[in-house]
């Protein structure tokens, strides 16, 4: 990855710019929390290891106290402010980790085949969805994911391992490691 913003092999990856996020723990049951969240996102609120993601806009299950709101980065610090005061009265917590993360896009038809390569998970087609999300490891990286479409999936990982993170992905999609597993 030369600019470490763009490569292009098997899939192509890119570090998708601009991308704020907030993480928020709360009491997923309590209902005044999941409408706060829903209507700051402008999503539906994620059932268990799915993202909700539309527009650049979403919400991501974590843990089961557990969310992650994406949004434009322009927004993220207003955006904490007021979510953390709608839910003043609750036990919740609202942190704006935008400065903190990277995140890249890959898309290609051999998407989940250079997730696999990295991740520990099964990414056969029956195995794993569009919209579901996991939290885990591209080889020592901590790094969660989701796939949008077949073709299209999303990263994040710690800024500080942003450029590890680009490189293990370009190797993953380089043109000679081309695995063919999941294809029919």
């Amino acid at each position: 990855m030369s600019d470490l913003k763009n490569f292009d092999g098997l899939v192509s990856i890119r570090e998708i710019e601009g991308q704020g996020m907030l993480v928020v723990r709360g009491d997923f049951s309590a209902a005044a929390f999941r409408e706060a969240v829903a209507a700051l996102a402008g999503v539906d609120f994620p059932d268990q290891r799915q993202a909700v993601v539309r527009d650049g806009r979403g919400v991501l299950w974590l843990s089961p106290d557990e969310l992650a709101i994406l949004l434009p980065r322009s927004d993220a610090n207003s955006a904490c402010a007021d979510l953390a005061a709608k839910l003043a009265d609750q036990h919740a917590l609202v942190v704006d980790v935008s400065d903190a993360r990277a995140h890249f896009q890959i898309e290609g038809r051999v998407v989940r085949e250079t997730i696999a390569k990295l991740a520990p998970v099964d990414m056969h087609p029956d195995a794993f969805a569009p919209g579901e999300l996991r939290r885990t490891r591209f080889g020592q990286v901590a790094a969660g994911f989701w796939l949008q479409d077949d073709r299209t999936a999303r990263v994040f990982c710690f800024r500080s391992v942003r450029e590890y993170m680009a490189k293990l992905l370009a190797v993953a999609a380089d043109e000679k490691s081309e695995v063919a597993y999941f294809q029919k």
